[in-house]
């Protein structure tokens, strides 16, 4: 499937409000809402779009610590990488892994209820023996910006 302008608006304006109606959604895209319809059943059938869900306010819950890690792997074959994703990819506090190139191999993203259960996995992490070398913790303060999409017009202009 080929998108078109069309169809980035309307997976840009679907990811900043998934529960807007149809013909809301059919007038910010210009469109008539039969055929804008068929547009998002489209993209969704086609996998552009993977579900829906609710953006939570996580501070209104209670208090959070969020960590960011970088982490280091003594040996860097195809196993080593395997080995080592195949047990932290089942850690729940574990929100974002991204393989990276520069000084070291893993950007994680630990979001824990306090600095405690974030020291508890690390340690468990590295008694493993997964394959870690090292790792660096740089623990958030502040979030002055967090975006929940992508700047898709600006990315994929069409």
């Amino acid at each position: 499937m080929k998108l078109d302008r069309i169809d980035i608006r309307i997976l840009h304006e679907l990811q900043k409000n998934g529960r807007i109606t149809n013909v809301e959604l059919a007038d910010l895209v210009h469109l008539s809402p039969s055929p804008c319809l068929m547009r998002v059943k489209k993209l969704q059938s086609e996998g552009y779009i993977e579900g829906y869900s609710a953006q939570i306010n996580i501070g209104k819950l209670g208090q959070t610590l969020t960590v960011f890690t970088e982490i280091t792997l003594k040996n860097h074959r195809q196993i080593d990488f395997a080995r080592f994703l195949a047990v932290v990819e089942k850690i729940e506090q574990v929100i974002e892994c991204h393989l990276v190139s520069g000084g070291y191999d893993y950007l994680m993203k630990f979001v824990t209820s306090g600095i405690s259960e974030y020291q508890t996995i690390m340690e468990r992490l590295t008694d493993m023996d997964i394959g870690i070398d090292k790792y660096f913790s740089f623990v958030v303060l502040k979030s002055p910006i967090v975006k929940a999409h992508m700047p898709l017009p600006s990315l994929f202009p069409m």
